[in-house]
């Protein structure tokens, strides 16, 4: 479809809103890529930015830090990850109070990962938080938040079967969630059909895509194994004899990318959530051809005239 036919379709359609992931640096070098990449997607006006919390609780400082930085400095929204590893509820609740002091109003709450890595059997700490929804609750008693939690199209890697995952969504949904996140897939009718499971469960909160364009094949190979996500061979192919090419690479992944979300829109989505890598550049294009626009700066719009 031209892109001038597309956007006459879309003209009455509802918005669309964006988010968008990072993670925090542990470097210099680190830092300043990231602050550098939010300050490219800030003005596109995201709904929030998430920031990730390391397995264990192991970037518990690092995540306050960036979200508290981000309070400060910018306009945006942030919405911290928190998670149910190694800690107390008394510790986890401190971490929430926290939160609340420097201006945060959006928690994402995870399981969370063993600090011992993949392939290690998860544990609930003794005087912790069980469960993603026991967190959910322990949250809503604190404060006001938003509550964002997770979905997995393709279930959770430790999930007995698809419907025991929509089961313990459901679970984190009576709690007080207040939208799901899904793991990243890259067919698009196995979130589609996921929503429609979701929906036969009678769970309504926004079950926003989560969309993890493609900076790196086989780290997305890599990220995909271990969350339980399947990679098709098409994706494969078209990264194929790449290793080399980065500037080939880089042009196939913002193709892969603006194809499934321009798709997921002509489907009747409307809200995204970018795994930014905390790389601006593609997912800046994708916005762009969702039509997403950046507020031009005054001295700028001065000098045009």
């Amino acid at each position: 479809m031209p892109a001038s036919t597309y956007r006459a379709s879309r003209e009455g359609c509802r918005p669309i809103r964006v988010s968008f992931e990072f993670f925090p640096p542990k470097t210099e070098e680190m830092e300043r890529t990231l602050w550098s990449s939010i300050e490219r997607l800030a003005p596109l006006h995201p709904s929030f930015v998430s920031v990730t919390y390391g397995a264990g609780g192991s970037t518990r400082e690092r995540t306050h830090n960036t979200v508290a930085r981000m309070v400060r400095e910018t306009s945006l929204k942030p919405a911290a990850h928190l998670t149910c590893v190694n800690a107390t509820k008394d510790e986890v609740d401190e971490v929430v109070r926290s939160y609340w002091d420097v201006g945060v109003r959006h928690i994402v709450a995870l399981r969370g990962d063993p600090a011992e890595g993949v392939g290690t059997a998860y544990a609930p700490h003794p005087g912790g938080y069980q469960h993603t929804c026991d967190l959910v609750a322990g949250i809503k008693r604190i404060g006001d938040f938003q509550v964002s939690v997770s979905g997995y199209p393709e279930k959770h890697p430790e999930a007995a079967s698809l419907d025991a995952d929509i089961d313990a969504l459901k679970a984190k949904v009576d709690a007080g969630a207040d939208r799901a996140i899904t793991q990243f897939f890259f067919e698009n009718d196995v979130y589609l059909r996921y929503v429609d499971r979701v929906r036969a469960r009678g769970i309504d909160i926004p079950i926003v895509p989560g969309i993890l364009p493609v900076q790196n094949f086989k780290q997305a190979a890599n990220f995909a194994r271990r969350t339980g996500a399947s990679v098709p061979e098409w994706l494969a192919h078209r990264f194929e004899g790449l290793d080399d090419d980065v500037d080939t690479r880089r042009l196939i992944a913002g193709a892969v990318a603006a194809e499934q979300v321009l798709d997921l829109v002509d489907r009747g989505i409307h809200d995204f959530h970018f795994y930014s890598m905390n790389r601006a550049d593609l997912v800046y294009a994708i916005c762009h051809l969702l039509g997403l626009r950046a507020e031009r700066p005054v001295a700028a719009e001065r000098a045009a005239a």
